[in-house]
């Protein structure tokens, strides 16, 4: 080993995956259809399919398809529309399927 390494230790190892801050009103999402126009489909864990889109400074950087897991904020003046927040890969949605800390309206990772 070199100087200043430690090795592979159980915390350099391990990930943390971002969950919904419920303070802001953040929640899990399905999304259903792809509508164009970096607008799309969610099915919401509280069970209403909002339209969403994806804000500019993401859009570049979050390539979303059907089916993906994604943390969604509904707008506050229409609660029927939200923006995408964070966009899971298919090993973090697993994940948290397997450790039941997905709703089971929107679990379709079993």
């Amino acid at each position: 080993m070199h100087e200043g390494e430690t090795g592979d230790s159980l915390e350099s190892m391990t990930t943390r995956t971002i969950m919904p801050n419920r303070k802001k009103g953040e929640m899990f999402g399905i999304v259903e259809k792809l509508l164009g126009a970096s607008r799309m489909m969610v099915m919401c864990e509280d069970g209403v399919s909002r339209l969403t889109r994806i804000p500019g400074k993401m859009k570049r950087r979050m390539w979303i398809r059907e089916r993906d897991l994604v943390i969604l904020k509904p707008w506050e003046f229409q609660r029927e529309k939200a923006d995408v927040v964070y966009r899971y890969t298919q090993t973090q949605a697993n994940y948290l399927s397997r450790s039941s800390k997905l709703p089971e309206v929107i679990n379709i990772f079993k």
